[in-house]
């Protein structure tokens, strides 16, 4: 369904019953992401939301500049759209960006996140701190996006030559880059990067994150391409409450799409175990 917001409208599945499941997506996909998931939890007397974030898939793309697509407009986004659904508090999962939302709900709406899933991008401190070149290196995309113009160019070159090497392992990899053919549609997915991790942002010192205040499971994938372990297991001194870390072997960064099975049992027992 199309769920018309004050800003943007947004398309989002809605499926189920029972405690909400709220599920967001990363860069550059949909509510696609979590097709294998949704059915599992649906089954498992959870109800599902899945947004596609704006800027991405079949969601508006606002002509705000790059200021219209910072993380704090996706958390505006959320919390409008879970009041407009009538949910006052739910479970959380994110990946990739998806997970940056999502930790921006635990922290500043955390009356209203029951529990919080991260997987594949975990504590951002651990990536663009002092200790953090590991991780730059792998990373070095998030510096290239930031050139407006100059990224879009070359990604889609001969045919996103270059964006297809980029997302060599995604399952999906025609869809997504179908869906970036359309107008603005690179521009929009990039800018997610422009607005909250300027240059100036990625040479900065961070502030220290404050801890959750919920359960929070992380999860990464042993062939993640683009993130390390340890900035995934860094969000262990974040969780006082209760932390709980899985790696899943033998995937990449799309886990979610190349291991269904495997994260759905994941998920699940986490979701059950705090519901």
């Amino acid at each position: 369904m199309r769920i018309e917001l004050s800003d943007v409208t947004l398309d989002v599945e809605v499926s189920g019953e029972g405690p909400v499941v709220l599920l967001l997506h990363g860069f550059p996909d949909s509510h696609r992401l979590w097709r294998h998931q949704i059915p599992a939890l649906n089954a498992a007397g959870f109800r599902t939301v899945a947004p596609t974030l704006r800027g991405f898939g079949g969601s508006d793309r606002p002509d705000g500049g790059v200021e219209a697509y910072h993380v704090a407009k996706h958390l505006g986004d959320m919390l409008e759209l879970l009041g407009r659904l009538g949910v006052d508090r739910c479970h959380v999962v994110g990946h990739d960006w998806g997970s940056g939302v999502a930790q921006g709900l635990a922290h500043f709406a955390a009356e209203r996140v029951a529990s919080l899933t991260v997987m594949s991008a975990g504590d951002m401190t651990a990536v663009l701190g002092p200790d953090g070149w590991r991780e730059r290196q792998r990373m070095w995309h998030m510096t290239m996006f930031q050139f407006e113009g100059l990224a879009e160019e070359w990604l889609s070159r001969d045919d996103f030559a270059n964006l297809r090497g980029m997302l060599g392992g995604h399952t999906d990899l025609d869809e997504v880059v179908g869906a970036l053919r359309a107008p603005g549609a690179l521009t929009a997915a990039l800018n997610i990067y422009r607005a909250t991790l300027p240059m100036e942002v990625q040479l900065g010192v961070p502030a220290p994150p404050a801890p959750f205040t919920m359960p929070v499971l992380g999860v990464w994938s042993s062939g993640d391409r683009y993130l390390t372990e340890r900035q995934m297991t860094s969000v262990a001194p974040l969780a006082p409450v209760r932390w709980r870390y899985e790696r899943v072997e033998d995937a990449g960064h799309w886990f979610p799409l190349e291991r269904p099975e495997r994260v759905n049992e994941l998920l699940l027992s986490f979701l059950k175990e705090n519901v």
